[in-house]
C-alpha cells in the first residue's frame, strides 16, 4: 500500500487553519479526476508536499531493493462504558487523552497508556445527562468539552474539574449533534425537533434555523474550520446535505443525491470539502467552495460515521461491522478493518462500528462500537525486500 503524500499539507494542527500557500484538497481531487496522467497533485500544483521525515525511526529503502508498505494493525481496546459508544473526540493539545460519549449517559475521559493489554484507563467520568449522550467535541484549546444528549440538552464541561459549567436548554426533542466553531466562540446543535440552533458559550440561543431548513431529524452538524469561508454543514433524515452561511444563518447550498436517510457529515481539515453518508451506503464528496458534488464512494453497507485523516488523503467510514479507508486521490480502498467477534456463540454477530476519530497526529484510529468497547488501530510499517534487476 502506498502512502499518498502527507495528506492536507499540515502537521495535524486541526482545527487550526494552515497559513501560507495552500492547495485545497477539493482542487487536488478535481485535477486528479480530470487529468489521470498528471503526477501527484501535491508535487505539481504548489501543494506543500510530504513531510520530509514523517517517521525518522524508519529505515530508508534503497531503490529496487526494498520499499516500505503501511497497514493498520490492532493496538488494543478501551473498556469502561456500559452502553454503545456513540462518539469519540481527540485533541492535539493532549495527545494522551481522549473523550468518549455513550448510551450509558456518561462521557469518559481516558488516559492512554498504550499498553497492549489495556490501551487506556478511565481517568474521569462526566455525569449529568439523563439520557443517551449522542455527541461530544473538544474545544481547540483542549480545556472544555461540549456534549449533546437525548434529554434535549447540551452541556459545556470543564475538563480540569469534570463539572458542567453551562447547560443549554432550548430544543424540544433529542439533541443528536453538537459542534464548536474554530475560535470556540460559537456552538451549533442539531436535533430531532428538525431545527439547527446557534448558541454562544454562555448558553444563550442566538438563532434558530428554520427557514429552508430540514424537513426531518437533523442528524449531524459541523462548522468548517476555514475562517475565509465561514459556514455550517448539516445533514438530515430528509436525505439532504445543507450548507449555511454563518454570518446570516441563511441557506447557501442544497446538496441532493442521497437515496436514504443520513447519519453523518464531516468536513476536511482544510475546509474545502465535506463527505456525507447514511442508509444508502454511499459516501458522497462535496466541494464546499464551489458548491457541487465531486464523486461518490460505495461502501456496500449503512454508513454510521465518517472522518477524514488529519494528515493523509484518506476518508474513513464506519460501515456496519467494518471500517473502510479510502484514498481520495485514487478513489480506492487502501484498508478494511473488521471487528472481531468476542463470543463463544458461533452465531454471534460482529459488533457494529458506531463512531470514529483519528488521533491528532493521524497515527491512531479509535472506533467506538455497539459492544460498548473502543477499538484502537494504528499504522504499522513493513519492509518488503525485492530482487535487484539486471540492467
Amino acid at each position: 500500500m502506498e502512502t499518498v503524500g502527507s495528506g492536507y499539507g499540515i502537521k495535524s494542527t486541526f482545527p487550526r487553519i494552515p497559513r501560507g500557500p495552500f492547495t485545497p484538497l477539493s482542487f487536488c481531487i478535481r485535477v486528479r479526476t480530470s487529468f489521470s496522467s498528471v503526477p501527484r497533485c501535491d508535487e505539481d500544483l504548489g501543494f506543500p508536499g510530504p513531510l520530509k521525515n514523517p517517521n525518522p525511526s524508519l529505515p530508508k529503502a534503497a531503490p529496487n531493493l526494498a520499499k516500505m508498505t503501511e497497514q493498520m494493525t490492532v493496538r488494543g481496546t478501551l473498556k469502561g462504558h456500559s452502553g454503545w459508544v456513540t462518539q469519540i473526540a481527540t485533541t492535539p493539545q493532549y495527545p494522551d487523552m481522549i473523550l468518549s460519549a455513550s448510551r450509558d449517559k456518561t462521557i469518559i475521559m481516558w488516559k492512554l497508556t498504550r499498553d497492549e493489554t489495556n490501551y487506556g484507563i478511565p481517568q474521569r467520568c462526566l455525569k449529568g445527562h439523563s439520557h443517551f449522550v449522542s455527541d461530544v467535541v473538544i474545544s481547540s484549546d483542549g480545556q472544555f468539552a461540549l456534549s449533546g444528549a437525548w434529554d434535549g440538552t447540551l452541556r459545556l464541561w470543564d475538563l480540569t474539574t469534570g463539572y458542567t459549567t453551562r447547560q443549554f436548554i432550548g430544543h424540544s426533542k433529542d439533541v443528536l449533534s453538537v459542534a464548536f466553531s474554530a475560535d470556540n466562540r460559537q456552538i451549533v446543535s442539531g436535533s430531532r425537533d428538525k431545527t439547527i440552533k446557534l448558541w454562544n458559550t454562555l448558553g444563550v440561543c442566538k438563532y434558530t434555523i428554520q427557514e429552508e431548513g430540514h424537513s426531518e431529524w437533523v442528524s449531524c452538524v459541523r462548522f468548517s474550520p476555514n475562517s475565509s469561508n465561514p459556514i455550517i454543514v448539516s445533514c438530515s433524515w430528509d436525505k439532504m446535505v445543507k450548507v449555511w452561511n454563518l454570518a446570516n444563518c441563511k441557506l447557501k447550498t442544497n446538496h441532493i443525491g442521497h437515496t436514504g436517510y443520513l447519519n453523518t457529515v464531516t468536513v476536511s481539515p482544510d475546509g474545502s470539502l465535506c463527505a456525507s453518508g447514511g442508509k444508502d451506503g454511499q459516501a458522497m464528496l462535496w466541494d464546499l467552495n464551489e458548491g457541487k458534488h465531486l464523486y461518490t464512494l460505495d461502501s456496500g453497507d449503512t454508513i454510521n460515521a465518517l472522518c477524514f485523516s488529519p494528515n493523509r488523503y484518506w476518508l474513513c467510514a464506519a460501515t456496519g461491522p467494518s471500517i473502510k479507508i479510502w484514498d481520495l486521490e485514487g478513489k480506492i480502498i487502501v484498508d478494511e478493518l473488521r471487528q472481531e467477534v468476542i463470543s463463544t456463540n458461533s452465531k454471534a454477530e460482529p459488533p457494529q462500528c458506531t463512531s470514529l476519530a483519528w488521533s491528532a497526529d493521524g497515527q491512531t484510529l479509535f472506533a467506538g462500537c455497539n459492544d460498548n468497547l473502543i477499538s484502537v488501530t494504528g499504522h504499522h510499517w513493513n519492509l518488503i525486500k525485492t530482487k535487484l534487476e539486471k540492467i
